[in-house]
C-alpha cells in the first residue's frame, strides 16, 4: 500500500470515529432531554421515608408519581397524592422540597369530621378498609374551602396530615401516586 492510499484509510477511519462519536453525543443529548421532559412533566419515581401510609405504604416503598390525570381532571376522594408542603408546614420548618404522600378525604365543599374513631365526609362515615386503626382524635366539622383539599394518612394515629395543619391546596399538589415498583413482592398499581 502506498503512504499516499495509507493516508486516505487513516482519515477516513478517523472521520468514521468521529462521525460515530458526534452520534452516540446526539443520542445521549436526546435521551437526557427526553428524560428531564419526563420528569418534569410526566412522571418521577419517589421514596417512602416515613410510616404515615401503613399499611398502604411501607417505609422504604418506591413508587411512580404520574403526573399528567390531574391536569385534565381534580383529584378524587381516595386518590394518594404526593405534594409540596403548604406554607403551614413551611412556617413550622419544613422545607418547600419535602414532598409529602396522603391519600385525598375531602373535596371542596364537603364537610369533613373526625369523631368517636370515624370520618365522616358530609355526614356519611367513610368506609376505610385501608387504615392501620381508627382515629383516636376529634376534628371538625369544617368544611373543605374551594381549591383546597383534606388529606389523610392511612396510619391515622401517626400522620402529619390536614387534621393537623389545615387544608392542602391544589397548586400544591405534584402528582397521583400509580405504580409500587418496589419492593418487588408488594410491586403493583394503586
Amino acid at each position: 500500500m502506498t503512504s499516499e492510499k495509507q493516508d486516505l484509510a487513516d482519515s477516513s477511519g478517523q472521520s468514521g470515529f468521529w462521525k460515530s462519536q458526534r452520534e452516540n453525543f446526539q443520542i445521549l443529548a436526546i435521551a437526557l432531554t427526553l428524560a428531564l421532559f419526563i420528569r418534569a412533566f410526566v412522571a418521577e419515581p419517589r421514596f417512602i421515608p416515613s410510616d404515615s401510609m401503613v399499611p398502604t405504604l411501607l417505609v422504604g416503598d418506591r413508587l411512580v408519581v404520574e403526573k399528567l390525570s390531574y391536569r385534565w381532571h381534580s383529584p378524587e376522594t381516595g386518590d394518594i397524592v404526593v405534594f409540596d408542603p403548604p406554607l403551614q408546614l413551611q412556617t413550622q420548618g419544613y422545607s418547600k422540597e419535602q414532598a409529602f404522600i396522603k391519600r385525598i378525604i375531602g373535596l371542596p365543599g364537603q364537610t369533613v369530621q373526625v369523631q368517636q374513631g370515624k370520618v365522616y365526609v358530609d355526614n356519611q362515615p367513610l368506609k376505610e378498609p385501608y387504615i392501620a386503626e381508627p382515629p383516636a382524635y376529634e376534628w371538625g366539622p369544617r368544611q373543605v374551602p374551594e381549591g383546597q383539599f383534606f388529606v389523610m394518612g392511612d396510619n391515622r394515629n401517626n400522620s402529619n396530615d390536614s387534621h393537623i395543619w389545615g387544608f392542602l391546596p391544589k397548586q400544591n399538589i405534584i402528582g397521583r401516586a400509580w405504580w409500587r415498583f418496589w419492593p418487588f413482592s408488594r410491586i403493583g398499581q394503586f
